[in-house]
């Protein structure tokens, strides 16, 4: 049982909460650490922030420490429902503006377990704290502590208190941000992703979401184009029709206007019977054609006839057929250099690139990185039966340092070889493919010797502990059977700063 935190512990946990917050107001960047210091200081469990949405009918998780990503999106509290939900209400429906505490969540018949806090098996404690605007709830503060220990929740709850103050400036920028552009911006369930250039990604994708418009969305290969397309369509007025999506560079050259226009019987050898194309599949709905950039200029000319007339015949016949599509077309090609060299046509780029959406490649968005892999964990743990709790310090940095040429794919690639190579339920740097281990990924190759090999696998096993113990080198070392003295060498010979995971 970690001991209970002394006054003086949560005195420079505040301080340290009011330098953050001093040097940015911007809640995505400061958030995450502060409830990671809250955490490592005082002992408390599943600390979280969620924010009062621009409707004030329900809380909505924005960060945790010590929840899964998974979890966080669960955590989702109407006005009034659980624990949470009651201390949003305003006094004149009930509520009190007040911290509240349950000392034992598993007897309080008002709490509802939405992110899994009694799934452990161990009963714990509770507090809310709001963070109050104006008079109004705008968001709540709350982390659990063991039962045993819940005697210890009123110090928590003022000190959380103290820090719902401080935030108080970046929870109103955010919130404004986030109400000013609630009919322009969209969260889409299926990706992840809180960096200012995913943030932009969901601007647009809710700013064309509604209408006929053609999107353009290029990326590289492995960053979700798909699932860009897919959630345009499902934030649309078209989301209860077809989404259809064809390949084109997956498609023979021969077979290629079959398949998108359809053909007649008889058309060619083995046309036994009619047959629709994809444009008339996805008929009142939307198209989504995947690499459009491997298209020959024989069907790139067809595919710009149907853009402009919205009609097209079938292989082998002469009868127009209607249609009333919304095409998504996607690349991982350079169209404009294409359209330069000739090999892609500029009428075509044209009227495709009425509405182009960008996605960065992960290399640009690396502050997704750890809730990406955390997702990928999560999925990999259910998927193969596997327990892994966490990933190692010195995984993580391998991970961020990355450069990623196969992007989000080949994240979720790595994560899911991890998993299956642990042992211990930590993810460890070993654990991943060597192309993340050498210069050839880092720019800093390695000799390749023994003694190097080992020396990287020492210093991974002394950071994992120095983790593991809150920077904390005496404990450290008791956990390795190493005395204080040899800890101290090693920390020193590895430039190994303890301070960082106090």
């Amino acid at each position: 049982m970690a001991p209970l935190p002394a006054a003086s512990q949560r005195l420079r946990l505040l301080a340290r909460t009011a330098g953050r917050l001093a040097r940015t107001d911007d809640l995505d960047s400061v958030l995450g650490p502060v409830l990671r210091d809250i955490g490592a200081g005082t002992g408390l469990e599943r600390v979280s922030l969620g924010l009062l949405d621009a409707a004030g009918t329900q809380i909505v998780l924005e960060a945790a420490h010590g929840l899964t990503p998974g979890e966080v999106r669960r955590g989702r509290y109407r006005a009034g429902e659980g624990v949470i939900g009651r201390v949003v209400l305003p006094p004149d429906a009930g509520g009190s503006l007040e911290p509240v505490v349950v000392r034992s969540i598993r007897a309080d018949p008002h709490f509802v377990d939405r992110t899994g806090a009694l799934d452990e098996g161990v009963d714990r404690g509770l507090v809310c704290v709001p963070v109050v605007e104006e008079g109004a709830v705008v968001a709540v503060l709350s982390a659990y502590r063991r039962a045993v220990d819940a005697h210890a929740l009123p110090d928590d709850a003022r000190m959380l208190r103290a820090v719902g103050s401080m935030l108080r400036p970046a929870v109103r920028r955010a919130r404004a941000q986030r109400t000013g552009a609630a009919l322009g911006s969209v969260r889409p369930t299926a990706i992840l992703g809180s960096s200012r250039p995913m943030r932009s990604v969901f601007d647009l994708i809710g700013q064309v979401a509604v209408g006929p418009t053609t999107v353009l969305v290029t990326g590289e290969s492995g960053t979700g184009k798909e699932l860009v397309a897919e959630a345009i369509h499902d934030h649309s007025d078209r989301r209860g029709q077809p989404f259809v999506a064809v390949n084109c560079a997956a498609l023979p050259e021969g077979v290629i206007e079959s398949e998108l226009f359809g053909h007649e019987r008889g058309a060619f050898t083995g046309a036994l019977q009619q047959r629709k194309g994809r444009f008339e599949l996805a008929h009142r709905g939307t198209l989504f054609l995947d690499e459009v950039g491997d298209l020959s200029h024989t069907n790139q000319i067809k595919l710009l006839r149907v853009l402009q007339e919205r009609q097209f015949e079938r292989l082998g016949g002469n009868t127009p057929v209607k249609v009333d599509v919304r095409v998504i077309a996607a690349t991982s090609r350079d169209l404009d250099e294409m359209v330069e060299d000739g090999s892609f046509r500029a009428d075509l780029f044209y009227r495709l690139a009425v509405f182009p959406i960008r996605l960065p490649p992960l290399r640009e968005r690396t502050g997704d990185i750890t809730l990406l892999a955390d997702h990928f964990v999560e999925r990999f743990n259910r998927a193969h039966g596997r327990s892994v709790q966490r990933i190692s310090t010195n995984a993580i940095d391998l991970l961020v340092a990355y450069h990623w040429p196969g992007n989000v794919r080949e994240l979720e690639n790595c994560i899911e070889r991890a998993v299956l190579l642990a042992r211990d339920g930590v993810l460890q740097g070993h654990h991943f493919p060597p192309s993340l281990q050498t210069g050839d990924a880092t720019g800093t190759r390695p000799s390749g010797d023994l003694q190097s090999r080992l020396a990287a696998f020492e210093r991974e096993i002394i950071l994992d502990a120095l983790k593991s113990n809150r920077g904390n080198r005496a404990a450290a070392a008791r956990d390795l059977g190493l005395t204080e003295r040899v800890m101290g060498l090693r920390v020193k010979a590895y430039g190994i700063d303890a301070r960082r995971f106090r």
